[in-house]
């Protein structure tokens, strides 16, 4: 963040975050860790505990208390996600949540920072760059594009921070989350879905933070898409194998769950159809290039022992 000068310390701002999943949570984290104030906003008050951050229950769908919150803030983190995985929960949701915030964001001059999925790449079979097209139809896919287009028609300023599949601290719902990781920690073998030995961008949450926060202060990189900071891609078979090396565990024996399998699962599950829709990414290479927001915001990736090995300490201190 901006340096105050003959101090060289960080003068103190405001920023509000919505949200308080592992995104947002690592968001506020790093702020308040920087000595910035920070506003958490969530309809249960939840967030991190900490003399800097001050926690309210607010639903920011609902316009009307936004105002109050986002006064004085230097840039607002939209860290929330649908309260399902699925494209009706999110198409219902997250539209009228976004444009609640960047109208009550407009009022506040602040600025809006996004993490977003690589979703809406239209062409995820070639490397993904930020020049790429954004233009995927349809289901979960289809509301990432129509986000990101109402993004880019607003007269608020905003960025767009994209990330590969989550993992690191906090991190539990994800393909590399506990169904990975707790097998791994378990000495157990686990199943994947698609295959086993096909590269993909995996993401580190603590990455995906200080690129979100970077980009906040930064107006020469507003209003357009970066892509936050990521190592090279990995098979899930290489994950794993980084999450044991990272426990001092043998390397888990690792299997796919194929597609027409998990199609045929998804007849009569729900949850498993929406996890058909993402199958591509899966089953052939799925990979981001960073490099042009790695020169951007002057960040590059935590090492991939370092990330892995953080992740395995914050599993073990939940008892796993």
């Amino acid at each position: 963040m901006t340096q105050s000068g003959a101090s060289g310390r960080t003068p103190s701002r405001l920023f509000v975050v919505t949200g308080a999943g592992p995104v947002g949570w690592t968001v506020t984290e790093q702020l308040a860790a920087a000595g910035h104030r920070v506003r958490v906003l969530t309809r249960s008050g939840s967030g991190p505990a900490h003399p800097l951050v001050e926690r309210m229950s607010i639903d920011v769908s609902d316009p009307a208390r936004l105002g109050e919150a986002f006064r004085g803030a230097a840039a607002v983190f939209h860290c929330i996600h649908g309260s399902r995985y699925s494209a009706e929960a999110w198409a219902r949701e997250l539209p009228q949540a976004e444009q609640s915030v960047l109208t009550a964001a407009a009022e506040a001059g602040a600025v809006v920072v996004f993490p977003e999925s690589l979703y809406s790449y239209s062409a995820p079979e070639r490397p993904m760059t930020e020049e790429g097209p954004r233009e995927a139809q349809g289901g979960k896919r289809g509301v990432r594009t129509a986000l990101l287009k109402a993004r880019a028609e607003s007269a608020t300023d905003t960025v767009s921070v994209v990330a590969g599949d989550f993992f690191g601290p906090r991190v539990r719902t994800a393909h590399s989350g506990e169904r990975m990781v707790k097998p791994v920690l378990a000495g157990k073998s686990l199943m994947v879905i698609g295959r086993t030995d096909q590269p993909h961008s995996f993401t580190y949450v603590p990455d995906l933070a200080a690129a979100m926060i970077a980009a906040a202060d930064k107006p020469q990189v507003w209003n357009r898409v970066w892509h936050t900071p990521t190592g090279p891609a990995l098979t899930q078979r290489e994950i794993a194998g980084a999450f044991a090396n990272a426990a001092g565990a043998r390397s888990p024996r690792v299997t796919a769950l194929p597609g027409w399998a998990l199609k045929a699962m998804g007849v009569f599950s729900p949850d498993m159809r929406e996890l058909v829709e993402t199958l591509y990414q899966f089953e052939r290479p799925f990979v981001m290039d960073s490099a042009a927001s790695q020169a951007a915001l002057g960040l590059a990736p935590t090492p991939l022992h370092e990330a892995a090995a953080a992740t395995i300490a914050w599993w073990g201190d939940q008892g796993q």
